[in-house]
């Protein structure tokens, strides 16, 4: 069975504005997704009702909060933005923590969050790209509304559930 990826669900005028920006600079033949803050990278699909109820359970505990874009990231062959918050590390440490079993090497590293504008293009490309986005950078907030369980298919992704925070 597919893999499941969990984002987060942001507020839709970031949501808007961060796809925008991964329409404009990712490779249009790679960009087959929407713009997305990585919690899990790929949690086992023949786990998926666990998972939900886990999903569940949290969200109807944890009410929505507030990130900050904090500056860019660059990753080399790509750019994102880097978003901080007291919450999220938090949420997500107490779901690595139910999941450890089931998670892979990828998952159970550092969590470092960002949302990719950029990827697999050529360094100088991505570098032109950070220092341009950089030039007119400043802070701004992101609001977390829920969590999004994807089912990955390859390359595209299904959407499986969104589950709403308080």
């Amino acid at each position: 069975m597919e893999p499941l990826i969990l984002t987060l669900k942001m507020d839709d005028p970031s949501q808007e504005m961060f796809d925008r920006l991964r329409e404009e600079h990712f490779p249009k033949e790679r960009n087959f997704i929407p713009a997305h803050l990585t919690l899990f990278h790929k949690l086992p699909g023949d786990r998926e009702g666990e998972i939900s109820s886990t999903l569940q359970a949290l969200c109807r505990q944890q009410e929505s909060f507030p990130l900050i874009a904090t500056g860019l990231v660059f990753m080399g062959r790509g750019v994102g933005y880097r978003l901080e918050s007291s919450t999220l590390p938090a949420v997500r440490k107490k779901l690595a923590e139910e999941w450890w079993p089931w998670l892979g090497s990828q998952d159970r590293q550092g969590f470092r969050p960002h949302v990719t504008v950029q990827n697999k293009v050529p360094p100088e490309e991505a570098r032109v790209l950070h220092r341009g986005l950089e030039k007119t950078f400043s802070p701004f907030r992101v609001r977390a509304e829920g969590l999004l369980l994807w089912r990955y298919l390859g390359g595209p992704w299904d959407l499986v559930k969104y589950y709403e925070l308080q």
